[in-house]
């Protein structure tokens, strides 16, 4: 292993000179690499033991001692140690004690969880990163750009962030914003032939892009000369020192001076973060400073419980009462709850990157469980990605037609079929196949230059790259679009390589680029001005590619056999396209147009300053492609468990409507027939963008439904889209991979960004993104977040329920009072310590790693507004925790008064005797009690509604009996939650029968015939709540049946936390929905 870069020594691969005073082909030299096949995997390992990651130096990463502070400066355990001091200032030696034992163990437990959990997000924040596509081995591939290392040979495109300098090999009409670098506002041009002087600035190196610049037009490929440290804004960040100020500035006048008040102004409001820091109530996700919050209020409850118990004891001085004062306070903190939610969302986050999402935002994960719909792009989210041209028109010439093959990047597979005229007249007219040998040797096309004038259009008005490797395999570069198109041209010896040359920019092929104009998604058109160089003539040609409507409007002619045009587009070939079009797209392929015009203006000095529109006029209509990009197989099962759990689901697509129509119909966004739909229905669910963006906001109100297919959809189509949904009160998860994608994804309520195909723009503004493109895992998000949402409300439900019993019990408690008229407490102080401590922390986190629910995806989102603290959860935490209360009570009770005499003794709370041995046993049967009731109640909280017996829907071969048998294997599914319970009921009995524990530590006595009340009462809190259960799924039953016509709730998700009507986009689609429809939830006339 060689020495890392530490960013000033030299290296073995440091050039000699600066990369920007030498030639392209001089500094490939010198890094070993080669242009086309890049660096072998056993380079990149050799050099990234010499130049480490790709990554700037932010700082020491996880902070072991930062993570410790957190642990002790937090409002949680302020109160536990400020309950400790109380202890020890009162001489409550043993009680302080075990406080500043437990203290110490949630320190150590919370430190080495946040430890890990931090750790794991630095993983898989490293995952989300910025990628770069690199060619290696002759690959073309997407990699995190801290793997990136100098010899790296790197494409790039307008919206990728560059991921380190770069000596630019070709680059076409690149330009970059390197405003972060020297300040200047405007793109900087680019080009890769010049070479300048070795003192030229950073600014003027024009044959370079440097690390953190962002393309803001064009492409380009060029290879890595420094990464991290060593780049150029390595170098300013290596000079910058200190950091971001914490203090709040104070506020001053137009001559700059500040009054003692606005002084006073910042002083308050930097001291008023520095708290709310500390309290976690303006830090972390929404959730987080909520529960913080919560913390902060349940302070200062416990503080009045401490004044109420000191006041019920007319506020006494003495020992027992101001331990019993603490213990009530203490009662009320709910310790575990931050971290056991930090655990959550860690544990969260890394199942969803083993799913293929990763998390940029953590509010993101909240966010989820309660999308309504899904707004989603159609080529390689919906659809595989892997086009392959079917179907070529060729003006003045016939219909090519391309036969099935294995392999869809290979061009020597697949027979090639031709009939004379249009695509429209196929039914008319005679196919024959092609002669093999004709395609593969160009001969072919060189026959019919009407057919060479399409193939030079399909060529080079294109990026794509086609090739065969070292191996003689193939393999491809590029947009899936623009290499089916690429592949095409390929089949008849038309690569765009024989034609260029290696290079793009190259200035010595056939045909030499002078300016391009790459395919936007405003324009939906791509148009190149070629130079053509034979026999010693030079012509120059414009060619056009792009959506029909947007490229057939600028036509002004069709072409003739001739190659040349034939006269203008009459009506009837006008009728004769758009027919052919029709039945291309109906046939689910995507149909771009073929154009072309001589450029004959001779005076133009700088290509690069001409407009679009000087260049996309007056072209000659040349043919129209097919394109066939079939759907993923997973994407059509997505769709049908979207609707199963309340989520529409939109096509937002720049395809022809009968393309997009044809492919939604395939996955399950629309329904098969569209006749049996209501009128008003029927016409609202496929539009075009025009169509759509022509209405105003109130017509898109009154539809009948939004849109579920949008063809030709723009950027700006997409935001309006997502404003349409949300004053339907709609939550939206909004897909994006362009640049322009970028408004829609920060307005939606959930950005995904497409891992491999997404530009660097659209995956910062992100807050997830998907690794492997695939609508499929767009479901595995929101599951996985419904999950974690449920796991919050499962531990938050039970810490508080239990926080409510405990207050209850000792509140009431200030009743039994001895003949001193000091309160007795039926728990003491270490008592409640542990049923916090092993009833809490440990089942809790069991809770928070609980799976998903069996019918998780089969009901409707959850509502983000109410948030966990639903009414249905604030009415079980006061069911629980009253049930609870009431039964440690009665325990106490009935050991005192109904088995014993109701002597209370004298000095019970402080030590034991023979006159307290009665008020010892009661005290140790409530807090056997009460521990097994809220190791019960974990159990119980694993599903809301369903019968503990039987947490599972009954499947076909269910019995009667399996009730007693079924409990077994659902409490298997969660090993930590059964084993963390099972701890907590072994661990109550050493700690009644060991000596001195017993007496002197937790203050009660080993009980003997008292456990017929533990067993009974158990018995009667189990019923209780699988009483309050079957109450819950009777009441929500019936709600069921009025709103949704279901029967039977145990069936149809008897665990949802709402049910309510079926997702629509209004209440007129509502109603329809409610009067019958088929799965897809269309409403039948």
């Amino acid at each position: 292993m060689g020495k890392k870069s530490t960013g000033t020594e030299p290296l073995e691969y440091d050039l000699q000179e600066p990369a920007h005073s030498l030639s392209s082909e001089d500094v490939l030299q010198a890094l070993s690499t080669d242009p086309e096949s890049g660096l072998t995997e056993e380079a990149v390992k050799t050099r990234k033991s010499i130049y480490g990651p790709n990554q700037l130096d932010e700082g020491p990463g996880v902070q072991p001692v930062k993570i410790l502070l957190r642990q002790v400066a937090n409002a949680m355990t302020l109160v536990l140690i400020m309950a400790m001091v109380a202890s020890f200032i009162i001489k409550s030696w043993i009680e302080g004690g075990i406080l500043a034992f437990v203290i110490g163990l949630n320190i150590v437990v919370g430190f080495y969880q946040e430890f890990s959990a931090e750790k794991t997000l630095n993983s898989i924040r490293a995952l989300g990163s910025p990628t770069a596509r690199v060619i290696r081995d002759g690959e073309s591939k997407v990699i995190p750009t801290g793997e990136l290392v100098p010899g790296d040979i790197v494409e790039i495109i307008t919206g990728s962030s560059i991921p380190a300098d770069l000596r630019l090999i070709e680059a076409v009409n690149l330009e970059t914003d390197e405003a972060l670098l020297t300040g200047e506002s405007l793109p900087v041009a680019k080009e890769s032939q010049s070479t300048f002087d070795p003192e030229t600035g950073a600014g003027d190196r024009l044959n370079m892009v440097f690390s953190s610049s962002v393309v803001s037009k064009g492409r380009a490929k060029g290879v890595v000369i420094a990464i991290g440290m060593r780049t150029e804004i390595g170098k300013i960040a290596a000079a910058l020192q200190g950091g971001d100020s914490r203090v709040r500035p104070v506020k001053r006048n137009a001559e700059g001076k500040a009054g003692v008040h606005r002084y006073l102004e910042a002083w308050t409001l930097t001291a008023g973060d520095l708290v709310g820091n500390f309290l976690g109530i303006n830090v972390g996700t929404p959730l987080h400073r909520k529960l913080s919050q919560l913390a902060v209020f349940l302070f200062f409850v416990a503080v009045i419980f401490a004044v109420i118990v000191e006041a019920a004891n007319k506020f006494s001085s003495a020992q027992e009462v101001v331990i019993y004062a603490v213990a009530t306070g203490v009662s009320m903190i709910p310790a575990s709850l931050i971290v056991v939610l930090t655990i959550t969302m860690s544990v969260g986050m890394k199942r969803m990157a083993k799913r293929n999402v990763l998390v940029r935002k953590l509010d993101s994960l909240e966010a989820l469980g309660a999308v309504t719909n899904i707004c989603s792009d159609k080529t390689g989210t919906l659809t595989q990605g892997r086009m392959v041209a079917k179907a070529a028109w060729v003006a003045g010439h016939g219909t090519y037609h391309v036969g099935s093959s294995s392999n869809p990047i290979d061009p020597t597979e697949g027979e090639i079929t031709f009939h004379p005229g249009a695509p429209v007249d196929s039914k008319s007219a005679s196919q024959s196949v092609v002669e093999a040998d004709d395609v593969i040797s160009g001969a072919h096309v060189r026959q019919q230059p009407c057919t060479e004038r399409f193939m030079n259009i399909a060529s080079l008005a294109n990026v794509a790259r086609v090739l065969k490797n070292a191996k003689g395999e193939w393999q491809t570069r590029g947009d899936p679009t623009e290499i089916a198109i690429q592949v095409f041209a390929s089949r008849f010896n038309w690569n765009r390589t024989r034609l260029v040359g290696e290079h793009d920019d190259n200035k010595s092929g056939e045909w030499r680029p002078l300016v391009e104009f790459p395919f936007d998604s405003d324009v939906k058109r791509m148009s190149v001005v070629y130079e053509q160089h034979i026999d010693g003539s030079t012509k120059r040609k414009v060619f056009t590619k792009g959506a029909v409507e947007r490229v057939l409007p600028l036509c002004t002619g069709i072409q003739g056999s001739g190659g040349d045009s034939a006269g203008p587009i009459s009506d009837d070939i006008s009728e004769t396209i758009s027919q052919s079009v029709d039945m291309l797209a109906s046939q689910g392929l995507r149909v771009l147009c073929l154009a072309s015009a001589e450029w004959t203006r001779t005076n133009v000095e700088d290509y690069t300053n001409l407009e679009r529109a000087e260049v996309e006029k007056d072209l000659t209509f040349i043919g129209l492609i097919g394109l066939y990009d079939p759907p993923r197989p997973e994407s059509e099962g997505a769709v049908a468990a979207c609707g199963r759990a309340g989520i529409t689901v939109h096509m937002l697509t720049g395809d022809h409507p009968a393309t997009a129509s044809a492919i939604a119909k395939q996955v399950g966004i629309l329904p098969k027939d569209t006749n049996k739909l209501r009128g008003d229905i029927a016409e609202a669910l496929v539009m075009t963008a025009a169509q759509f963006d022509k209405l105003s906001d109130k017509e898109v109100d009154e539809l009948p439904v939004l849109p579920y297919v949008i063809a030709r959809c723009a950027p700006q189509t997409k935001v309006r889209m997502i404003d349409a949904l949300h004053r339907r009160k709609r939550f939206v998860a909004m897909t994006g991979d362009g640049v322009n994608d970028s408004p829609s994804l920060v307005k939606s309520d959930v950005g995904i960004a497409m891992g491999q195909a997404g530009s660097d723009v659209a995956k910062d503004v992100s807050d997830l993104v998907l690794t492997d493109d695939n609508f499929a895992s767009i479901l595995n998000a929101i599951e996985e977040g419904r999950r974690i949402f449920d796991n919050i409300k499962r531990f938050v439900l039970h810490v508080l329920a239990e926080n409510i019993a405990q207050a209850i019990t000792l509140l009431v408690g200030l009743a039994f009072k001895d003949d001193e008229g000091m309160s007795v407490y039926p728990l003491s102080p270490v008592e409640i310590i542990w049923v916090i401590m092993a009833t809490g922390g440990l089942p809790d986190m069991g809770l928070g790693m609980e799976v998903a629910a069996p019918d998780i995806m089969d009901r409707p989102p959850h509502d983000l507004k109410t948030g966990i603290f639903s009414f249905e959860l604030l009415a079980d935490m006061g069911v629980y925790g009253v049930l609870m209360a009431a039964l440690c009570l009665s325990a106490f009770s009935l050991v005192m008064y109904g088995f014993g005499d109701g002597n209370l003794g004298h000095n019970c709370n402080d030590a034991y005797s023979a006159e307290c041995d009665l008020v010892f046993r009661a005290r140790a049967t409530t807090f056997v009690c009460l521990t097994w009731f809220a190791l019960f109640l974990a159990w119980e909280m694993v599903n809301f509604r369903r019968s503990f017996f039987r947490q599972q829907p009954r499947g076909p071969g269910y019995r009667w009996w399996h009730v007693f048998t079924n409990w077994v294997e659902d409490s298997r599914r969660n090993p930590f939650l059964l084993w963390a319970i099972v701890a907590g009921f072994v661990t109550v009995f050493p700690i009644l029968y060991i000596p001195v524990i017993n007496h002197k530590v937790f203050k009660h006595q080993g009980i003997t015939w008292e456990w017929a009340i533990v067993v009974i009462e158990t018995i009667i809190f189990f019923g209780g709540c699988e009483s309050w259960k079957w109450a819950k799924r009777v009441y929500y039953r019936r709600v069921a049946r009025r709103q949704t016509g279901a029967s039977d709730l145990e069936e149809k998700g008897a665990s949802s936390e709402s049910v309510g009507t079926p997702i629509g986009d209004s209440p007129t689609e509502e109603k329809a929905r409610d009067e019958g429809g088929d799965a897809a939830g269309y409403t039948t006339q």
